[in-house]
């Protein structure tokens, strides 16, 4: 274990010292500067967060304090001595774990053989089994050694990435957008495990853009906009909104109600849909039944792993059930239907997983524009590929939902997790879809890029679109849909309109009281 502090230096008024510094540190990629004269002191017993909008230069900082970008100009220091990290083995020998928001985990494998993939050495797999328990009873994770990672929910895949993290016995901890696909309860557990790490004299590096986290959780927090370095502030002293107007220099909107409008014919009508589980990644589907019409956006709550990626599978054409009439779109029976088909019927889809499965990560975004528009017959005829209207698509999505990357045409991986989230999104919304089904809209995006999604969708509602929403932040769903049904061990409630309903009422539901989340309940609570 390395030799941590367990004093409490802020307690008696001292300036803890700083175990990772960067001074000056400087990358350009081409003619973009990703990092311009940035400096950062990350201080033992210190929860530290590291604030910006997506392409800020969040993620270029962290690659290179951890050694997997090296910069142009600057240094890093490390208790007080220049350190150069040739390689991210090295910052891992030195100490430094990173949990990144795009995991690196194998399916095939389980819990424990990936673990062991990331630690040095060749520890017996009982013995490391039995450390990960361990680890999963002390900071309740909630990790099961033996399941094969396929079979596991985003929300459990973000925990096996922090207990693999945690295993190396970190004295620097890199926490990437950590929360975004954890439940409120899952996120105060990891919070007290956050606590108790910096307790022991740990420095903790806090990367999100849930400013109310921000705010509960950390001591000083750094903020970048455009790649430069604006401001170290004490988060506590702040609000919210003044965080995020020193992320994006200028105040953010809420999303706004469009005017009313009449609602039109069902787009999706969901009748009856029972699926088997299949033993990956959530639970079998009983007797589901939903109806969204054109102009309307329907959310869907629950805590992850109980029936909302099936749902999705179910809906995008990925699992199909015997009964056509069990999933109908826009009048059209689809339940036999493929993905490519249904989105011949204008379907859109969004995947929670986006960089695997909303994107191919080695292919260029042109070509991820492709592989969801093929079907359409704009972009591909006769089997031949318009490439000037491809082209065409492809600029009109980095020009409205303000994309940034370097470079003219990267691959998908190479993209911050915001950036990547609008692209995707923008992708379907382009489209002009009757129906548009998304899971987790505004995971791991910046407060101006999440109003602007969900201001986007409640557009296309206005325009005639049904829109269903699949989250875990209940605050986003009460802020912008119109009916809110919860999922629990894979059955629906009956959706309810968002005035008839609260948060209390929501959470009994998700607990598995499966009536519907109704007004008697919240008047109840």
């Amino acid at each position: 274990m390395p030799d941590i502090a367990t004093s409490d230096p802020a307690a008696s008024g001292a300036v803890p010292p700083a175990v990772l510094e960067a001074i000056g540190l400087t990358k350009r990629f081409g003619a973009l500067v990703a990092n311009d004269h940035v400096s950062l002191a990350i201080r033992a017993g210190e929860t530290h967060a590291l604030l910006g909008e997506n392409g800020a230069g969040k993620s270029t900082l962290v690659k290179m304090m951890c050694g997997l970008l090296q910069a142009d100009s600057g240094e890093l220091r490390f208790a007080g001595e220049p350190i150069t990290f040739p390689d991210p083995a090295a910052s891992r020998a030195k100490g430094i774990g990173v949990v990144f928001q795009h995991f690196a985990l194998f399916d095939a494998l389980t819990v424990v053989e990936n673990v062991a993939l990331g630690l040095p050495g060749r520890e017996p797999l009982a013995a490391l089994a039995a450390r990960i328990e361990d680890c999963v009873g002390r900071y309740g994770l909630e990790v099961e050694p033996h399941r094969r990672v396929g079979e596991l929910s985003v929300g459990e895949r973000q925990r096996v990435e922090i207990v693999r993290c945690l295993l190396g016995d970190p004295r620097v901890l890199i926490l990437d957008e950590p929360t975004s696909v954890l439940t409120p309860d899952e996120s105060e557990s990891l919070f007290r495990t956050v606590d108790l790490l910096t307790a022991e004299g740990r420095a903790v590096l806090f990367i999100s853009h849930k400013l109310d986290e921000v705010r509960r959780l950390c001591q000083r927090a750094t903020v970048l906009r455009g790649g430069k370095f604006i401001a170290e502030v004490d988060p506590r002293r702040e609000s919210s909104a003044s965080l995020a107007r020193l992320m994006v220099g200028a105040e953010v909107p809420r999303t706004p109600r469009v005017a009313t409008h009449e609602l039109g014919e069902p787009r999706l009508l969901i009748k009856n849909l029972t699926l088997k589980g299949d033993g990956s990644r959530g639970s079998a589907l009983h007797a589901i039944n939903l109806e969204i019409r054109a102009g309307e956006i329907v959310g869907i709550a629950g805590v992850a792993g109980n029936g909302q990626t099936t749902l999705f599978e179910a809906l995008s054409g990925e699992r199909r059930g015997e009964d056509a009439e069990a999933i109908v779109i826009d009048r059209t029976p689809a339940g036999a239907l493929g993905p490519t088909e249904r989105r011949a019927l204008k379907a859109g889809f969004v995947p929670e997983e986006r960089l695997g499965h909303a994107a191919a990560p080695d292919m260029r975004l042109s070509d991820n524009v492709l592989l969801t528009t093929h079907g359409d017959g704009r972009i591909v005829r006769h089997g031949v590929v318009r490439h000037s209207v491809l082209n065409a698509m492809f600029a009109d999505i980095v020009k409205r939902f303000d994309v940034r990357f370097g470079g003219k045409d990267p691959k998908a991986r190479r993209l911050s997790g915001g950036n990547l989230q609008k692209f995707v999104i923008g992708r379907e919304v382009l489209r002009e879809p009757v129906l548009l089904v998304v899971d987790q809209p505004t995971w791991g995006v910046d407060a101006a890029a999440a109003g602007f999604i969900r201001t986007t969708l409640r557009r296309k509602a206005a325009e005639g679109c049904a829109v269903l929403v699949i989250s875990q932040d209940l605050d986003e769903l009460l802020e912008f849909t119109d009916r809110i049904a919860v999922m629990s061990e894979g059955r629906l409630t009956q959706p309810v309109p968002v005035e008839e309903t609260s948060r209390e009422a929501i959470g009994l539901a998700m607990g598995g009281a499966h009536g519907a989340p109704a007004q008697e309940d919240a008047d109840a609570a």
